[in-house]
């Protein structure tokens, strides 16, 4: 038996229908899935308890998927089970977002649970490299993949985040903390006109069973509006939800989708 540790967006919902048989689907508290019902809510102040009951519950393999936010901590909340993890707890929500799920991902591991990525449970939600719209990229386009990708590597020395724009070789913008679609909506004001692409990848050395780039039909509206010609992500390291609708608005906006394979 499996459990997934569910966040907002598409991809939790994504993976249920794709599983063999259903998880056991756990949230945060007040954190949780828009369209999934919760089997177990829980605080991370009882995360002790939590990895507890799923012992209980039989679970042996736990995924993470969907976007969450740090939650802030209670320490009058924390129960004896959690007491432990509290050096790693505090240690997470100070770390960049790969660093943090690093530990969260120790915790479950020593715990006994094999952790899976969602791209192991629906490897179908990966696209194969090539591009596969109506435009393609140009000999620019070639190479503001090859800068984003040295800039996302750059990115990953501090932890940062896993996408970003470029024009002409030039950083327009880079994903932070506020996300993907928070960077990609600063640039719709953007002073230079148009033309660039988006990069997406993920940090190289990333662990990739949780916090995988995720693409879908509105990050190809969003990097519409903010003047992009086109969408690059990396082939094997990026999951794109509702793939044709994805396709189809790039063909209708007119922006290539290159999955791009990772330099070697």
């Amino acid at each position: 038996m499996w459990a997934l540790i569910a966040g907002a967006g598409g991809l939790p919902a994504a993976l249920v229908d794709a599983a063999p048989e259903r998880p056991l689907i756990c949230a945060l508290e007040g954190m949780g899935p828009d369209t999934l019902d919760v089997d177990v809510t829980f605080r991370l102040e009882q995360l002790g308890s939590l990895l507890a009951d799923l012992k209980v519950r039989g679970v042996t393999e736990v995924c993470f998927a969907g976007a969450i936010s740090r939650p802030k901590i209670d320490p009058v909340l924390i129960d004896a089970a959690t007491m432990p993890l509290v050096p790693v707890i505090q240690k997470a929500l100070t770390s960049g977002d790969d660093g943090a799920l690093r530990a969260v991902i120790s915790v479950f591991e020593h715990s006994g649970f094999t952790m899976r990525g969602a791209h192991e449970i629906a490897p179908n939600l990966l696209l194969s490299d090539g591009c596969p719209t109506v435009a393609q990229p140009d000999a620019e386009a070639q190479k503001d993949a090859e800068r984003g990708a040295a800039i996302v590597a750059a990115m990953a020395a501090v932890d940062v985040g896993q996408a970003c724009a470029v024009h002409r070789q030039q950083a327009l913008a880079i994903e932070t903390i506020l996300g993907t679609d928070w960077m990609l909506t600063s640039l719709a004001t953007r002073t230079d006109g148009s033309g660039g692409i988006l990069y997406k990848a993920p940090k190289p050395g990333q662990d990739h069973r949780a916090d995988l780039p995720t693409i879908g039909p509105a990050t190809v509206q969003a990097a519409a509006q903010a003047g992009l010609e086109g969408i690059v992500i990396q082939a094997g390291g990026v999951i794109v939800l509702d793939q044709a609708n994805v396709l189809s608005e790039c063909n209708r906006l007119g922006l290539f989708l290159w999955v791009r394979e990772a330099a070697i």
